[in-house]
Order: C-alpha cells, then sequence, then structure tokens
C-alpha cells in the first residue's frame, strides 16, 4: 500500500512541481519527488490536495466510478435563495455535461480559515455567503462553474474533505504523511 501525503495548497500554486516559470510549484512546499497529486485544483482554488507515491491508489483515489466526495468551503457573491439551493441539489445543466446531484448547505463564514492572499474583491452593494458544497465528481472548474450558473459566482474556493481526510489540523502551505 502507498503511502499518503495531505498537503494544504495556498491560493497561487500550481499542483504540479515542475515549474510554469510563472508560479509557486508544490516542489516548494513539499520536498518529497516520489509524490505524485491525486486530482487538482485550480491555481486560483485553496485547499486540501491528496499525494500519493503509489499509481494505483492515485487512480484509485481520482477515479469518478469510485465516487470519493469531496467537500468544498465556498464563497458566493449574493445570497442564494432555496431555488439555487435545489438547483445544486437536483443537479446543474452546464454546456457541457449536467452535474450530478450536489450536497449543499448555507454555512456561517468558516472561523478557522486563514485569510486569503491576495483578498477576494469585494463590493459594497453586493452581500456574499458561505456554501459548504459536496460533490462526487470532479471536472474541471466545477463547483466555479456550478455556482454561477446558479447566479453566484465563486469568489474563492477552499476544498475541505476528499473522502475522509480533511485539512483539519494543517496549515496553508503545510503537509503531513498519513
Amino acid at each position: 500500500m502507498g503511502r499518503i501525503l495531505l498537503f494544504n495548497k495556498p491560493f497561487g500554486v500550481i499542483c504540479q512541481f515542475s515549474s510554469d516559470g510563472m508560479h509557486p510549484t508544490l516542489a516548494d512546499y513539499i520536498p518529497l519527488p516520489e509524490f505524485y497529486p491525486a486530482g487538482r485544483l485550480d491555481t486560483d482554488s485553496e485547499g486540501l490536495l491528496v499525494l500519493t507515491d503509489d499509481g494505483q491508489l492515485q487512480h484509485r483515489i481520482t477515479d469518478p466510478k469510485h465516487k470519493l466526495p469531496k467537500t468544498y468551503l465556498v464563497q458566493v457573491e449574493g445570497v442564494p435563495d432555496e431555488t439555487a439551493l435545489e438547483k445544486l441539489r437536483s443537479g446543474v445543466k452546464l454546456s457541457d455535461f449536467t452535474t450530478r446531484p450536489a450536497g449543499v448547505q448555507l454555512i456561517d463564514e468558516p472561523v478557522n480559515l486563514w485569510p486569503r492572499n491576495p483578498p477576494i474583491r469585494e463590493r459594497r452593494a453586493i452581500p456574499t455567503r458561505w456554501l459548504e458544497l459536496t460533490i462526487s465528481e470532479g471536472k474541471n472548474r466545477q463547483v466555479r462553474r456550478m455556482t454561477a450558473a446558479v447566479g453566484l459566482p465563486t469568489l474563492r474556493l477552499v476544498r475541505y474533505r476528499i473522502g475522509d481526510w480533511t485539512l483539519d489540523g494543517l496549515e496553508q502551505g503545510k503537509w503531513r504523511l498519513m
């Protein structure tokens, strides 16, 4: 059985060890080159990234047929009404596919969340709210596309959980072996 490494990815870090010449990489934080990400987070997303040194385990973690749930803390622009939440719960039609139903609920701003650098854009006349959103798939920019499709653009996206692994006790930019 392979080893698992959990990493709390900061905003702006790309999910690869090789440099693109513009962004910090995993190599700037994790001095273990034998590990590979099991999935990705966009450069402008933060939070839990699971890495492993076992190719079969990497495939199992990322394979949609295993339906490993992923939970995100999502700050959206606007105040979600029940209609928007129900659309997320029943599956959202996007341009290229319809998402599976998501678990979603309004939450208070997470108290243990680190400040984002740079901060999100804020507009005085438009309030923001936080959602906890759980999906069992992970297509390109899916959460951002889902919230935008129901009229709630994502301002900040933090992956909190993948399966049984969470960010609990893991500071931003830090990692730990499981």
